[in-house]
Parts: structure tokens; sequence; C-alpha cells
């Protein structure tokens, strides 16, 4: 066999059978039944598919299905289904084999899994669609048939991430960011919690590799320290519980990389005041579930007996699980060191499904348990935004991910049933979870007897009652007192369905008005009038129009005409195409993917020319400058637009529109850049006098926006100066820092 060529070696062939071998090995470990010759004619199968094919790494393409099938038997718990799904998941998509033949040689229920896995193209957003997005619902839709389905994209997600080292630097960016938007959220909704974390870390490190490192080796430098502060706390805990005559194992665990850097950056601190780093596990045996409840309770008085708790940090997931099933009894106390350390508390079950999610429920399954109740809610909850999907992709994807919350309140009806909602969730979004009607028709609600508005926020344990009148309407800004995505994506339905009229008849008088004044009715004139009058969407314009809430006049004809050559030109010259070809209202919104212009495969450099004019344009809503970690995006109108890697907006775009997205380098020699800094501190005489001259006269930094405001002994100021890149900020940060009276400097 040719070692170079399509064919496999033979020490590749012993690699394939070993990696096969171990999946088997682990599986006849598992409690599932033993099937091994559908799995071994499984792995024969995808093996000839993929025969000849590598990964981009260079290794034989069929050690990443077997990897795939050893994380979903292993690590999620599934049975022999699933591996032979994911033995066989990239077979249709990469072959020439269809799923009729998959249903032939293997069933019909491993072909539906294999089907919702393949990747699809087109969709139900247009032109402009999102690859992903369209996967991400046909996913989806699978899913509420078949939970089997989003856990062996898991595994297959968690695979890949963990080869990302091969890929291209724009394709790690996009598929770092769809995970960290999409993956990592879904992950921890279906209580996969390992994977979850993983995935979260895997994704920082490709994003921000120094940071990564960084914070890796604080946590190692810091490990005897910490083991010394877990053994302090441990002794006299384990004494009493030996004590208790009770089978448990105790260990210490530390925050992940990426929750660890989350908190840095969210509360703008640095590594050694994130003060729950320290935290300790208790998993006691329980062969009898009722009993789990009374033996958490033991244990925690049996700590709190010995350490002083923290009253804001205990959390009760025992009685009140979370919507992906987690049960636990949390506390925070005071250790002998004066460090807080959170104590988690959990029966055997409890850690099983706390790591491995509903996986691990089949396991404990007997009849239809809360927690499996609580799935089936979430997941007609994902089919009611499938059944009416945004139009735009990444409207899509931020109602699919406000679904995915992490944060949960629990509520209750006058009749104490009890609803699991996210964190800031109002009474509109309980009359919306109730039905429909309710949600359109609420007026206001009763929360614990007490009459308040409708966009009231709850919180847990609150009682709540919905108000509603037929005379009332749902209204576009309700969907700002919404923290639901069933809420909003209801909310939304109601309202097209409301303002269809005025949309057809706002199209009807454009469609008029163009042909009156000899105007093609092309992409060009809809984007043109809708800038003028500031419409997000053509939907809205031609609400506005149908509303009579504005009107077309001379003006409008002017400007069309007038702008009209030389944007059909810009266009024209942008597509490559025939000026003199008719007009085609998809082509424009098809732009990014015909423009060649741009090497998506290559880094591109960031350049400024001796005016200070660059090859590209830096986000409003970030605002980065050179030294900061930074991607690309290729935009409508053929810009590169240059984002912060951990900007929100940016993961929304790496998760919709993987292709546009670019590596880049910075080049800008000399430019300078807009940085805004906050300086928080106690207020005293000539503080304001004193910064100024430190930047202006000390720092030669050009000062263009200075907002500051005192209350009482406390100011606040905001602080923009003209600065080349990151580390200049860096610096002004730190002499800013030296100021008396300066307690807090943070980049904004």
């Amino acid at each position: 066999m040719s070692k170079n060529g399509n064919f496999t070696t033979e020490a590749e062939d012993k690699l394939i059978e070993d990696a096969f071998r171990d999946v088997l090995d682990g599986y006849l470990r598992s409690n599932h039944r033993k099937k091994v010759e559908i799995i071994e004619r499984a792995f024969k199968f995808a093996k000839e598919a993929h025969k000849g094919i590598r990964r981009r790494s260079g290794e034989p393409y069929i050690l990443h299905p077997i990897a795939v099938a050893k994380i979903a038997s292993q690590e999620i718990g599934l049975g022999s289904t699933s591996i032979c799904a994911a033995l066989l998941h990239d077979v249709v998509e990469d072959t020439d084999y269809t799923v009729e033949d998959i249903e032939q040689n293997f069933g019909k229920k491993i072909a539906q899994l294999v089907e919702g896995l393949t990747k699809i193209s087109g969709g139900i957003f247009g032109d402009k669609a999102s690859a992903q997005a369209e996967n991400f619902r046909k996913l989806l839709l699978t899913m509420s048939e078949d939970i089997r389905v989003v856990l062996i994209k898991m595994a297959d997600r968690l695979h890949n991430m963990r080869t990302l080292g091969s890929m291209a630097p724009n394709k790690q960016y996009k598929i770092a960011g769809e995970t960290l938007y999409i993956y990592a959220p879904l992950a921890h909704r279906l209580g996969l919690f390992q994977i979850k974390t993983e995935l979260e870390d895997l994704s920082f490190k490709y994003e921000h590799p120094d940071a990564y490192h960084n914070i890796s080796n604080k946590i190692e430098a810091s490990e005897g320290k910490r083991t010394q502060i877990y053994d302090n706390f441990a002794a006299p805990v384990l004494a009493r519980l030996d004590g208790m005559g009770l089978r448990y194992t105790a260990k210490a665990r530390v925050k992940s990389v990426y929750s660890i850097w989350n908190k840095m950056e969210t509360k703008h601190i640095p590594f050694e005041e994130v003060y729950d780093l320290y935290a300790a596990r208790i998993v006691f045996e329980c062969d009898d579930p009722a009993l789990e409840k009374g033996i958490c309770w033991q244990i925690y008085s049996a700590i709190t007996d010995i350490y002083r708790l923290h009253p804001d940090r205990t959390r009760d997931w025992i009685s009140n699980p979370k919507a992906n099933g987690y049960q636990a009894l949390h506390l925070t106390v005071m250790g002998p060191d004066g460090n807080w350390i959170e104590v988690q508390i959990r029966s055997r079950r409890m850690d099983e499904i706390a790591e491995k999610g509903f996986a691990a429920h089949w396991k404990y399954k007997v009849g239809e348990g809360d927690e499996e109740s609580e799935l089936n809610a979430w997941l007609h909850t994902i089919k009611d935004i499938l059944d009416d999907p945004e139009p735009n992709a990444l409207d899509f994807l931020d109602t699919l991910k406000l679904n995915l919350f992490a944060s949960e309140i629990v509520v209750f009806t006058p009749k104490g049933e009890l609803l699991t909602l996210p964190m800031n969730s109002t009474v509109l979004d309980v009359a919306f979870n109730l039905h429909t009607q309710m949600g359109c028709r609420c007026i206001a609600g009763k929360v614990n007897h007490r009459l308040v508005p409708l966009s009231h926020k709850l919180n847990s344990g609150d009682q709540v009652e919905v108000l509603t009148s037929q005379s009332q309407t749902p209204k576009p800004e309700w969907i700002d007192f919404l923290a639901t995505a069933k809420g909003k994506t209801r909310l939304r339905s109601s309202l097209r369905k409301l303002q269809q009229p005025a949309v057809n008849a706002g199209r009807a008088i454009f469609e008029k008005f163009l042909k009156q004044n000899d105007i093609a009715d092309d992409n060009v004139a809809i984007t043109k009038v809708m800038g003028l009058f500031k419409a997000s969407s053509r939907e809205e314009f031609y609400y506005l129009l149908g509303n009579q809430e504005i009107v077309l006049n001379e003006y409008v004809v002017k400007t069309l005409r007038k702008q009209r050559s030389v944007t059909k030109r810009f266009i024209d010259k942008l597509l490559w195409r025939n000026p003199n070809a008719s007009g085609d209202a998809g082509v424009a919104q098809n732009a990014a993917s015909k423009r060649v212009s741009i090497n998506t495969k290559e880094t591109y450099v960031l350049k400024c020319d001796e005016n200070g004019e660059g090859n590209f344009h830096l986000s409003d809503c970030c605002k980065p400058i050179p030294g900061d970690d930074v991607l690309g995006f290729i935009n409508d109108d053929g810009e590169v637009v240059v984002h912060s890697l951990d900007c929100p907006k940016a993961a929304a775009l790496k998760a919709s529109f993987g292709s546009r997205i670019l590596s880049t380098r910075w080049e800008v020699g000399d430019a300078r850049f807009i940085a805004t800094i906050r300086i928080e501190g106690i207020d005293r005489q000539g503080i304001l006098h004193e910064l100024i001259s430190l930047i202006s006269t000390h720092l030669s930094l050009d000062i263009r926006d200075l907002d500051i405001h005192a209350d009482k002994e406390v100011f606040q100021c905001d602080l923009s100066v003209l600065v080349s890149d990151v580390a200049g900020v860096n610096s002004l940060c730190s002499k800013v820092r030296k100021i008396s009276g300066v307690q807090k400097v943070t980049r904004l």
C-alpha cells in the first residue's frame, strides 16, 4: 500500500482497528444490551464508504466517525443505535450512499438519526441564508422527534473542536465562534456539563490563545496553594461525614479556564480576585432515591455546624431541579483560611445526571419523571420557534440562543403549578408561556396578590396571576418586556398577522409609485428608500407606508434618480455583472458569495495609508484597536469590518455567516485610534486637573472626549483618547491607577 497515496498503510489499518476495538470494549462494559453484530457491520460499512479519504490533518477519515462513536458511547452514555448512527453520520453527506441505503442495511431508526445529522444547503432564509442556521434548524427539528440526534451532534462537534488545530485560522474562528454561541449553551441546556465545559475551553483556546495559556499557567502555579486550602477545609468535614457512616467521595474542583476568564472580564478583576475559584464536591452513595434529599440536608447541616454560611449563596436544586434535570444542593462557607469555598452535595445518581445530562436519565428511568416532563416542555418550545422561524438568520439564532438560558427562576401559577423561566422574565413572559391568546390579551398581572404592570420582572418563588382584556391587542414595544424565546416568537407571529394587511397595502403603494415614476423595481430602489426612512427591513418599510406613517414624495423620486446610476455601477462592478443586464432582485443579496477580491483562506492584513485611511472599518459595537484579538467580516458592500473576537455581535456573525469570516493581522503603521477608559475613585480637590495634566502633558495623548460626574464622595469619568495600540491603553491605565484617589481603571 502507498504511504502517501489514498490508501492506508498497515500501521494505519492497525490504528483504525484498535480505535474501533476501544469503542466496542467500552460498549461491552456498559449497561446497554449487547448488540455487537450491528455495530461491527456499521463500522465495516463506514470504513468501506470512507476508503481513501483523509482529514485535513492527514489521518484516515474513518478515525473521525470512530472517535464520535466513542464520545457518544463512553462520555454521553448512549447505546448501540447511537453508536451505529455516529459511525455512519458522514456517509450520506460525503459519499455516494443515500439515506435509503442506510435504511436498507441498518433499519429505519438508524437511518432517521443519520438523516438528522446530515447537513443540508439552501433553506428558509432566502439567498442571504446562513447554512449554519439552516443546519441548526434541521438538527433541532429532528431532535424534537429523537433527542439522540443532538447528543450525537454534540459528540461530533466535540471531536471537531479537539482536532481544530489542523484547520485554517478563519475556519478556527468560525467553528470556535459557532461552538461558543450555540453548541456550548445547547450542551448546558441538555445537562452535558463536562462537554459544555470542554467546548467552552477549546473555543476560548483558539480565540484567545495568549489569555488561555496565561490563565492555565496561573491555575497550575496556584495548585499547591489550592490543595493546601482544600485539605485544611476538608479535614474536619470528612471526619464528621465518616462519623455519620456515609459512603461518599469528596474532591476539590477548580473553575474552568473559560469561566475564570469570563468572570475576570465581566467583573473587571484580576485572576487573584476570582473568589469562587475554590470549590468542593461531595458525592454520596444511596440506593433509594427517596432518601437522597434527607441525606443532602444532613451533610449541609454537618458542614454549617463547622463553618460560617454565606447567607446569599445557598442553592436548592433538589426541591426545584433545573430545567436540564440538574439536581444538587449548593452552599458557600467561609473556610479556615478566610477563603469562600463553594460545596456541591449530590447523590451518585444526581452526579451522573449532572455530568452526562439526559442520557443518564435512561439508566435511572422509572416512568415519566419530572425531569423528562421538563425536557419535553422545552422541546415543545423549540418546536414553537421552528414552526414560526425568523426570516433573518441572525434573529433566528438569537431567538434560539435565548431559549438555551443558563440562569433560571421558578414561579407559580395561582393553582400552584410550577413554571421554570429565564432570569429577568416578566408577567408578559408568563402570559405567552401559558397561551398565545393570553399573551396577546394581557393588560397587567398580580404578583403575590399585588397589582403590577405586564413589564414587571419576576423573582424566584413569585406567584403570578395574568390579567387579560378582550380589547387588548399586542404592541411592537412589548418585545422589550420579554426574556423568553417562546414569548418573543409568539409576539412576533401575532404582530405579523395583525400588520399583514398594512404590509400588503404598503407594497402595492410602493410598486405603483415606482411604476408611475418609471423607476425599476429592484434591490437598489428598495435599499435606498429603506435607508431614507430608516426602516430595518422591507416589512417595516411597507408597514409604515401602508399605515400612512410615511409618504412617498418628489424628494424620494429625486433621491432615487440621482443615486441610481452611481449605485448601480457600484453593484455591477461588485458583482462583475454586465451593466446592461436586467435588474435581478436576488443578486445583490448574494454579493458576498460571488465576490472574489478577498481570499478568505488567507490572513487579511489590516493596513492604513499615509492619510490614515484603512482597508477596513472598525465596528461600532466593540471599537477594537491594534493589539486586540480581532477577526474580519465581509459585509454586504464588500467591505471588511473588524470586530473583537469576544464581541457578542462577532459571536453571532461567526455562528451565522462563517464563510464571510476572515483571519486578520494588524499592520497599521503610525495610525491612531480612539480608545475609551472608565476611571472610578474617591473625589477630591484637583483630581481632574491632575488627570488631564498626566494625559496631555506627560503622556502627550490627544483627548477626544471627557465625561465626568460625581455623586457625593465618588466620581466616575469616561475618557476617550487617541492611541496607537493596546499597549498604549494599558500604559495609560497603569499610570492613571497611581493617581491618589483612583480606585479602578478599565477600558470600555
